[in-house]
């Protein structure tokens, strides 16, 4: 993110101050940003740190909260099992179609599979924080 970052910083001075512009800077942003969430997906589950809107839950049981957090688990080993798969699925036909970027001709499989391995790896995260019950022993006693 500080490469795309500087990347960005040095192509908005060339096009401002010297009438000169760094060709496909929009696609490395892209490719990078979208790679970087992606890959920094697995360890915000892992560590539990996704946005949670507990207003309506504030005032129920721990017991009720804890039921609500494995579903939400379980939602979340839902759609990055359906990210995982449909990015893989892009990737082959990317793959096969030669799908490239526009100005740097930069290879689309990639960036999928870039995107397929961590959204699995998030999957498999979340399936098992699913079915864990220690959180909800530490937290009864």
């Amino acid at each position: 993110m500080t490469g795309l970052m500087l990347m960005t910083c040095y192509s908005l001075i060339g096009r401002n101050f010297f009438d000169t512009a760094l060709i496909g800077d929009f696609e490395l942003t892209g490719v990078g940003a979208g790679a970087a969430i992606a890959l920094f997906m697995p360890l915000c589950q892992f560590k539990r740190e996704n946005i949670i809107v507990d207003f309506f839950t504030a005032k129920c049981s721990e017991a009720t909260n804890f039921r609500l957090d494995r579903f939400g688990d379980l939602i979340m080993t839902l759609i990055f099992a359906l990210l995982s798969w449909r990015c893989g699925l892009a990737a082959i036909n990317a793959k096969e179609t030669m799908g490239a970027s526009m100005l740097l001709g930069f290879p689309d499989w990639i960036v999928f599979t870039s995107m397929c391995i961590p959204f699995g790896i998030s999957a498999v995260i979340a399936a098992m924080q699913t079915l864990s019950s220690m959180d909800y022993q530490k937290a009864s006693t």
